[in-house]
This record gives structure tokens, C-alpha cells and sequence, in this order.
């Protein structure tokens, strides 16, 4: 039962240490994603062969200008 009373506020500075290390890493950008920007410039919006339903769904989502109201 002895062994319980320093276990416990060993676990909880352990468990404020890996917190501490865990917000240090995120705002250091190790978990940025360094693939994704790469691979997204590859995916085109503007395929011919994409099928018309597509096309005319995400003309109907693009914002309109000023002109064409």
C-alpha cells in the first residue's frame, strides 16, 4: 500500500511531461504535413474527363461574381 502513495504522483508528473512534450512537437511543426502539398498540386479540378453531373455540381457550388448578378 506504501508503494501506491509515491506511484501515484509519479504517474501524474509523468503524465505532464509526455502533455508537455506532446503541445512542444506540435507547435515545432513535427506533425505538419510535408506529403500532402506535393501530391495535392497533382489532382486537377479541371479535367475534361471528369462526367458532366461533375462539372455542372461544382459550377453550381463556385462563388459568382459581382458582374454576372
Amino acid at each position: 500500500m506504501d508503494v501506491i502513495y509515491s506511484l501515484v504522483p509519479a504517474m501524474i508528473l509523468l503524465a505532464v511531461v509526455a502533455v508537455a512534450v506532446f503541445f512542444w512537437s506540435a507547435r515545432s511543426g513535427q506533425y505538419d504535413d510535408m506529403e500532402g502539398p506535393r501530391h495535392r498540386i497533382l489532382t486537377d479540378d479541371d479535367d475534361p474527363l471528369l462526367p458532366e453531373s461533375h462539372k455542372k455540381y461544382t459550377a453550381s457550388k463556385a462563388p459568382k461574381s459581382k458582374e454576372e448578378s
